[in-house]
């Protein structure tokens, strides 16, 4: 499956490695297991102590949000002992584009456009391995980020290619589940029956002017690279001299790379063309994840799966 973009650790690599950070570390084993963190980016914010305290919570141990040497135990444990960082080549696909440098904000604007695709390849590189380009560049300050070729330092994440599988009716293979979406955490877990976590990210989920709907809804089906349709009438900040528009897929459509929908009208689990903010800033009410949080999230789901908004 990763042919041209194999990752790999050679002793070389090793050698010339940058020195990962402890929290860096921990944000790519987390993400490994299950319980992301959102973006990573090197820094111990409150999406990290989160996911950390859903991982101790989860292995039975103190929840203290903290990277003590009993939770960096578990979690060298679980993930294995693979190495935070590999090496990544740039391969054709990365860099092909096309892309959109001058991507207009305005989404009147962006109505116009035939994709909201990424804006160069940095972010695209970026997102592939859940880290921000500003981590990115750290970890590789002599890089292009535009040649084939090229051998990048990666957060040794599970790529989205290489999610959990779904059978060939659609049908996921893991066992029924409930997501949960807990308003006061800012967190979404995937649950099974005997409430074991599967899955913890953080969200984006409502504001003062369009509160999270709690009570329990069901996934009704979920769509791969939606198109967006805007109605500036469901917006109370919308620009009064929109008009309703069809937005166009990509990862920067406004619900980014997928669209899970709920019995709730108008309501769904979606993706951002803004990692950073995720876990940070208010919603529209719906559930907003990372790109490749949602990705993860809509290979678990199916139709009739419990959602629960608290």
């Amino acid at each position: 499956m990763f042919c041209c973009g194999l990752l790999a650790m050679t002793d070389s690599a090793v050698a010339q490695a940058p020195v990962v950070t402890d929290v860096t570390a921990g944000q790519v084993m987390l993400d490994r297991l299950g319980f992301s963190s959102g973006e990573i980016d090197g820094r111990m914010g409150s999406n990290v102590r989160r996911a950390l305290e859903a991982f101790q919570t989860a292995k039975g141990l103190p929840a203290s949000g903290r990277l003590d040497a009993t939770t960096w135990q578990h979690l060298n444990e679980e993930a294995g002992g693979v190495p935070p960082l590999v090496t990544y080549v740039v391969t054709d696909a990365d860099v092909a584009g096309p892309f959109t440098p001058d991507l207009p904000k305005d989404l009147m604007e962006q109505s116009k456009l035939k994709a909201l695709t990424y804006r160069h390849p940095i972010e695209a590189l970026a997102e592939k391995f859940h880290v921000s380009p500003a981590l990115m560049k750290k970890l590789n300050p002599r890089a292009a980020f535009e040649r084939v070729g090229e051998e990048l330092t990666v957060p040794n994440v599970t790529l989205a290619e290489a999610a959990a599988p779904v059978g060939t009716s659609g049908t996921p293979t893991q066992p029924a589940i409930i997501i949960y979406v807990t308003q006061a955490t800012s967190a979404l877990t995937v649950e099974d029956a005997s409430g074991r976590v599967i899955f913890h990210a953080p969200v984006t989920s409502g504001s003062e002017h369009d509160p999270l709907p709690i009570g329990n809804w069901k996934v009704k089906g979920t769509q791969k690279n939606p198109t967006f349709q805007y109605n500036p009438d469901l917006f109370w900040d919308a620009n009064p001299a929109h008009s309703k528009a069809m937005i166009p897929a990509g990862p920067n459509n406004p619900v980014g790379v997928a669209w899970i929908d709920i019995t709730k009208e108008h309501y769904g689990i979606h993706g951002t063309p803004e990692p950073s903010l995720i876990g940070h800033v208010e919603s529209h009410g719906c559930v907003r994840l990372t790109n490749w949080d949602v990705q993860r999230v809509a290979t678990l789901v199916r139709p009739g799966t419990p959602v629960v908004f608290r």
